[in-house]
Order: C-alpha cells, then structure tokens, then sequence
C-alpha cells in the first residue's frame, strides 16, 4: 500500500485527508492511502519518515512550510525561490524533494477575477503561504505589499500604519493570516475595511468557513470574493500528478 499524508500541527480540521479520501474512493484507487501526519516538532520529522513503510509523498502546511526545508535533499528551483515548501516526494531511493504548488493554485483561482485596474495587492501575513502567493503575484505582473504586525525588511506596512489611502490604491487584498479560521470565526485582519469599493479583490487562504469575517466586510462593499477552498483543490491535485511522475 502507497502511503501519503499531510505533514502539519493541529490539523484534525483538515481539508486534504477528506479531499484525497474522496478522491480515491471517485477514481477507485485501491493502492493508496491518505492520512494526517500530526506532529509538535519538526525535529520528529526525520523519524516519521524512517517509520513510514510505503511512504510516497506528503502535503505540507502551517507551521512546517519553511521549517521542513533543511530536512530535504532536494528542492524543486521554484519552490526553492518561493522559499517555503508544501509537497515532498519521496524518490525510489528515498531522497526527500521539496516543491511548491501553493503557487500554481493561488496564480489559477486568481486568474479569472483580474481586471486592468488590478495593478496592486496588499498580503496580509507572511508565513509560507504568503511566499507563494508573493511568487504569483509577480509573475502575473502584480505590485505587492506584505502587511505585519511588526516593521522589518520587506514589510510595506504594519497593521498600525495601513490607512484608508493604502487600501484604496490597493484592489486586490489577501489574507494570509490564520485569522479567522475555525472554530475562531469572529476573528479578522485588523485593516481599514471602509475603503474597500467594488473595484477590490478579497482573496481569503481560508475554506473554513467558506466566508469568514475577512470576506463578509468585502461583500458589504460589493467587492470581489474569493476563498481558498479553490486554490487547495488546484495544488492538490498538482501535487499528485507530482507524486505520480516517474
């Protein structure tokens, strides 16, 4: 039996065992399984791997996106420019290799939404998530922005100094933040949701709930909605066709 998982903290709640497990069930794969690779350290990374009979491959979300890098033998060129890595496969001699397909997803549930006047984008967080969708943005020719609670190098803005101004010339907006995710629905990004207009873009990582708070503010303004539950199923199933490739 093939084995794949997801490599994470806390993520009982999680998207991909339910996406994979339909999946199989759909396209009748017998030879695979799909399960959830809980742990508290990345230093316990190694030994799952070594305990894992028949393991394939894996997913890889908060925290361990950039922390599982140095444990990998190889890294894919892109997800090594991104710096965070969401996919390993495990080769037939068993070297890890890191890739990323947070970006291929994000870059494609984007895609359809833009107009001309989409020319700036404010990223809420800057986790590995946030990597991606910077990497994304670029490549579409989007002017960016990270938004943090603290100022350092790279940072555009911090919660505290983001103004009604910087909201107006930004229209595409995403939340890279866990802020919001359940069960803590009532939480949200602390920026200045009265200048969002119907000429904005709200893109939120989060699935669930498919309309947290974040994306609620938006569609008072009449601005453009986006979840993140498209985004997963387009990076998941990009990482299967890389874990599938000979």
């Amino acid at each position: 039996m093939k084995k794949l998982g997801l490599l994470g903290k806390n993520i009982s709640y999680s998207f991909s065992r339910s996406y994979f497990k339909e999946k199989f069930e759909k396209e009748e794969i017998t030879d695979t399984s799909y399960e959830n690779f809980d742990i508290e350290s990345i230093d316990l990374f190694s030994d799952l791997v070594k305990n894992t009979k028949g393991l394939e491959g894996m997913n890889v979300t908060i925290p361990y996106k950039e922390e599982v890098m140095p444990f990998l033998d190889d890294i894919n060129e892109q997800a090594a420019e991104i710096g965070a890595v969401n996919t390993i496969k495990v080769t037939k001699d068993g070297e890890l290799i890191g890739y990323n397909t947070d970006c291929y997803g994000f870059k494609e549930s984007i895609k359809p939404l833009l107009k001309p006047h989409h020319k700036k984008a404010l990223i809420l967080g800057t986790g590995g998530a946030s990597k991606a969708v910077a990497y994304s943005l670029k490549n579409l020719g989007i002017e960016f922005k990270y938004v943090s609670r603290r100022m350092s190098k790279g940072i555009g803005f911090t919660y505290d100094t983001l103004d009604e101004k910087d909201i107006e010339n930004h229209t595409i907006i995403i939340n890279c933040t866990p802020l919001g995710t359940f069960p803590n629905i009532e939480n949200y990004p602390d920026i200045p949701y009265s200048s969002i207009t119907d000429k904005h873009i709200l893109f939120d990582l989060i699935y669930n709930p498919e309309e947290t708070k974040f994306l609620n503010f938006g569609k008072q303004k009449g601005a453009t909605l986006i979840n993140g539950l498209k985004m997963l199923q387009l990076q998941a199933e990009k990482a299967w066709s890389i874990w599938n490739l000979e």
